[in-house]
């Protein structure tokens, strides 16, 4: 096999690859907007109103009530809610030390993960393309250097293979830079209503300790 066959076969490839690296991101698009929509509440409304009714059995000294009631609760406010209550009889300090680390490892570091894969699903997507467009080229131009007779029709076969592959790696890498927006901006807003959620119940048991 010469390095013209191999240029095409390594072409060809390509195609592979970008569709991989496609459904790769695509997967981790979905996964995190599935565990966003799990984590956070439909509205600010929905939100309040959970607070509201947690307040008032923190206030009345219901514990178990909070704890039961969010046991089942797969939102990250709900959840985070039970760790503080079940660990109130620590300090303040340590009491916001064990929030922050749940709510970092278990909530933040999965979304960060995927996010992660989506931003390299992105990069990698132009340079697969670039590398198809590359090897189709060589493939086209070494074909045309061995002198033979070329057919019109592999030469443009060839050259196909460059364009198509650079079309396939922008058209992964535009539209998941719009998801990738639109999921980061979600993590924010998520990230917002969880610390103004966590303020109120931690400055309720940090007063209880008083």
């Amino acid at each position: 096999m010469n390095v013209n066959e191999l240029a095409q076969r390594a072409g060809d490839a390509c195609y592979a690859f970008l569709a991989i690296n496609f459904l790769l991101g695509l997967y981790h698009i979905i996964q995190t907007f599935r565990r966003l929509k799990r984590l956070a509440f439909r509205n600010q409304a929905q939100q309040q109103t959970f607070l509201d009714e947690t307040m008032q059995q923190l206030q009345a000294g219901q514990y178990d009530a909070v704890v039961d009631a969010t046991q089942d609760d797969d939102r990250a406010l709900p959840q985070l809610t039970r760790l503080a209550v079940e660990n109130r009889r620590f300090s303040y300090d340590q009491l916001r030390q064990i929030v922050t680390e749940v709510l970092q490892r278990d909530v933040m570091g999965d979304l960060e993960y995927r996010t992660g894969w989506i931003a390299t699903t992105i990069k990698s997507g132009p340079m697969l393309g670039l590398f198809g467009t590359v090897l189709g080229m060589m493939a086209a131009f070494g074909r045309i250097a061995t002198g033979e007779k070329v057919e019109p029709a592999q030469i443009a076969d060839e050259i196909s293979i460059a364009f198509i592959t650079t079309a396939m790696g922008l058209a992964t890498a535009i539209p998941f830079n719009f998801f990738l927006a639109s999921i980061n901006s979600r993590i924010r807003r998520l990230q917002d209503s969880l610390g103004a959620g966590l303020v109120r119940v931690l400055d309720f048991l940090k007063t209880r300790q008083r």
